[in-house]
Parts: structure tokens; C-alpha cells; sequence
């Protein structure tokens, strides 16, 4: 029998088994620090809380010019902090890839019989049940919010409905697997904990304060919209905005073939897509070329 090329080696149970056996690791590990889960959460709830109450006040005129109508700052703000959790959520898979390869984890996966393609995938599905649960607890975190602030009339609070909850939630998964395989790429870079942290937490303020965040791109600062134009945040936000309030909202580039709420998500699925399948490539790449002596 010849041998496997690296990278295509598969056990006997096949591809689909070992992406499972590897989601299934995860699943377990994550939950065994719960620690994470709580502050990597906890940290867009403040965001939610802050920006509301100190910037909710003031924002009318600027809101009100880009979604129409009497928005609600908070109902403004749920989508691009549902983007946050998904760029945290990101951000952190790789020092979990750093974990595994300073206690020797990622060495015996490499000289399993295990398809490399199939690991990196179960690790990113772990990741993505994860961005599921807290993108769904940040939904109605913020419903409840907008319950208090209206006094227990908050009308309609995602004006597509469900179906558009649901979207919201999968525009987040999108959002998030290009960034997973760039914070999985740094980890198999660099090879330390600190230095993955750094290099992915460098861009993850950048990106969000450069974007469509917090205020309309017409109310930021001319360099600032051209940033935030090539950002990918802000298709994720928008994308997620538009789902919130059933209109168009896309700021970064004009599109009118689509018509309506699609002028906005088309673009921002393409876009994202792109980069998804771009990073997933590089990262399956590492992963592929990584060895034995390279995971030490």
C-alpha cells in the first residue's frame, strides 16, 4: 500500500468520523473552563450596556439618517456587538491550537493516522457552536434591554422576524471562520501563547472601532469611512443590521441589482465568503505542512 501525501492520511473510520472525534475533544475541553466562556462573553455585554447608556442619548439624529425612521440606539448597536462576540470567539481559537501544542496534544494528532483537514475543521465547528450559543444570548440580552428602556413596549425588536434571528446568527458564523483560521495560523507561527494574543488582539480593536460599529459611516471622519469600507467587520455588521431592521443599510459600497434587504446581504456573504475560503486555505495549508518536530 502506498503511503498518504501529508496532509491526506485518513484513518479507517474516514473524514467524517474524525472531524467528529476532534469536535467532540473540543466540545469537552471547552467546557471544562467555563472561565473563558464567561468573560469572552462578558465582555460585549459591557460594551452593550456602556455604549447604550452613554452614547444612546445622543445618537438619534445619526441613527435616525441611516435605518430611518425612530431607531432605538440599542436595537442599532445588538448587531455589530453580535459581530464583536464572533470576532472574540475567533480571536481565542488560536490560543487554544497553542494550548494543544505546548502540552504535546497537537504532536500526537499530527502522527495519528488523523486527516489534517479534518482537525482543523472539527476545531472550527466547536468554535462555531460556541459563537451560536453566545450570539443567541446576546439577541436576547438586548431584547431585554430594549424591554427596560421602553418601559415594557420595546414593539418590534428584529423586523424580519425568526428567520431573520436565525440569519443573524449565521452571518455571525461567516463572519467568524476567516478570522478562526487566521488566529489558527498565527498560533501554528509563532508557537506561544503570548505572541498569538498579541498579533490577533492588535487587529481586533482596529477592526472594530474602524467600522461600522458603534456609528453610521457617514458620521465617522473621512480617512475612517475609507478604513472601514475595506473592513470586514463592517459587511458582517451591516449584514446583521440589515436582517435587523428589513431594509438596506449597506454603507460600504452602493448596490442596487439585488433590490431591497439583498443589496446588503449579497455583498456582504461574497465578501465574506471570500475571505473565509481565502484564510481556510491558508489555514488547512499550515496545518497540512506542520510536523512533528515543527509542533515542539
Amino acid at each position: 500500500m502506498s503511503a498518504s501525501a501529508p496532509g491526506e492520511k485518513a484513518t479507517g473510520n474516514g473524514f467524517v468520523v474524525d472531524t467528529w472525534v476532534n469536535l467532540k475533544r473540543w466540545l469537552i475541553k471547552t467546557t471544562r473552563n467555563p472561565f473563558v466562556l464567561v468573560f469572552s462573553l462578558l465582555n460585549p455585554i459591557m460594551f452593550l450596556v456602556l455604549f447604550t447608556e452613554v452614547f444612546g442619548g445622543i445618537t438619534g439624529g445619526a441613527i435616525g439618517s441611516a435605518v430611518g425612521g425612530d431607531t432605538s440606539y440599542i436595537t442599532f448597536l445588538v448587531p455589530a456587538i453580535a459581530i464583536q462576540v464572533s470576532l472574540i470567539a475567533a480571536t481565542t481559537s488560536g490560543i487554544g491550537l497553542v494550548e494543544d501544542i505546548e502540552s504535546g496534544m497537537f504532536e500526537k494528532a499530527l502522527v495519528s493516522p488523523m486527516h489534517r483537514g479534518a482537525v482543523f475543521l472539527g476545531k472550527s465547528l466547536s468554535e462555531v457552536l460556541r459563537i451560536v450559543v453566545q450570539v443567541c444570548i446576546i439577541l436576547v440580552f438586548g431584547y431585554v434591554l430594549l424591554w427596560i428602556d421602553t418601559g415594557g413596549d420595546p414593539g418590534t425588536y428584529v423586523a424580519t422576524g425568526l428567520a431573520g434571528a436565525v440569519g443573524i446568527v449565521l452571518v455571525g458564523v461567516l463572519f467568524s471562520v476567516w478570522f478562526t483560521a487566521f488566529s489558527n495560523v498565527m498560533a501554528l507561527v509563532t508557537r506561544d501563547q503570548e505572541s498569538t494574543m498579541i498579533s490577533v488582539n492588535v487587529l481586533q480593536f482596529p477592526l472594530l472601532f474602524l467600522s461600522s460599529a458603534f456609528l453610521p459611516l457617514d458620521a465617522l471622519p473621512g480617512w475612517v469611512q475609507v478604513v472601514a469600507s475595506l473592513n470586514p467587520l463592517t459587511y458582517g455588521i451591516d449584514a446583521a443590521r440589515a436582517l435587523m431592521f428589513g431594509r438596506d443599510v449597506m454603507t460600504a459600497i452602493e448596490v442596487s441589482a439585488f433590490g431591497g434587504i439583498w443589496d446588503t446581504l449579497v455583498p456582504a456573504v461574497v465578501v465574506l465568503g471570500a475571505l473565509d475560503l481565502a484564510l481556510g486555505v491558508v489555514a488547512v495549508y499550515f496545518m497540512a505542512r506542520a510536523t512533528s518536530a515543527d509542533a515542539r
